[in-house]
């Protein structure tokens, strides 16, 4: 099966808040957003391996000290001052993304327990990865913004002009592996992710795309946003 066609295009947050389509999105956003935290901790929870980039986050948390849910956000954060050099501009479901994951990340694993026979933690595994894939098509059809972790991988793209496989690979090989020096649990469930995500999250995407609403020219035709120019340099 073919990949789909990604574009790239710096992030317009402040136009994408508007449209009677708006209370939708919103609700939609902060669900996606939360039902991702919650599938991080089951697949956390389950020990099989964790996402790429829980891999780092547990990896630094048992070395901090930290709640996995802090690191997360503080990591966030971190990523999305790389952003800067790169001239991408962050939307609201960016801003979200560093605080909503990582405060359902904790919420969640403060009321799910480590199950201790393999078929439980099988079981975990695959409902966090279903829902994970429902999480991201919710929170990426809404059109508020890409979380900061995609977003340097597009900015990246944008600016080196290498390919999104390419760029993405690189980017996660470099965090498994840290993530795995630190400690951090790596295993089926990482590969699995790897493999399965795409793929899930490209069926159930249609099925949760808002479509925004443009101004309508005087001939009653909606008019969509200009593409905008490519950064100088």
């Amino acid at each position: 099966m073919g990949h789909p066609r990604t574009v790239l295009q710096p992030s317009r947050g402040g136009r994408s808040l508007r449209g009677r389509q708006l209370p939708r999105r919103l609700v939609q956003l902060y669900a996606g957003l939360m039902l991702y935290g919650v599938s991080m901790a089951l697949i956390v929870r389950s020990a099989l391996g964790n996402m790429p980039w829980d891999v780092l986050h547990q990896g630094l948390a048992d070395r901090l000290g930290w709640s996995i849910g802090t690191v997360a956000i503080v990591v966030g954060a971190l990523v999305l001052l790389g952003w800067i050099p790169l001239r991408q501009r962050p939307g609201l479901g960016t801003v979200s993304n560093v605080v909503v994951l990582g405060l359902a990340l904790d919420a969640t694993l403060a009321v799910v327990p480590a199950p201790s026979s393999l078929p439980l933690r099988i079981g975990l595994l695959l409902a966090g990865l279903l829902l994970n894939a429902v999480a991201t098509a919710a929170y990426i059809g809404v059109h508020l913004g890409p979380g900061p972790r995609d977003g340097l991988m597009t900015g990246l793209v944008r600016r080196t002009g290498r390919s999104v496989r390419l760029v993405r690979t690189s980017i996660e090989v470099v965090v498994v592996a840290g993530g795995w020096l630190l400690g951090g649990t790596l295993g089926l469930g990482t590969l699995l992710y790897a493999v399965a995500i795409g793929p899930l999250v490209q069926v159930l995407l249609p099925w949760l795309s808002v479509s925004r609403t443009y101004p309508v020219t005087p001939a009653g035709r909606p008019t969509p946003p200009v593409a905008a120019p490519p950064p100088p340099g």
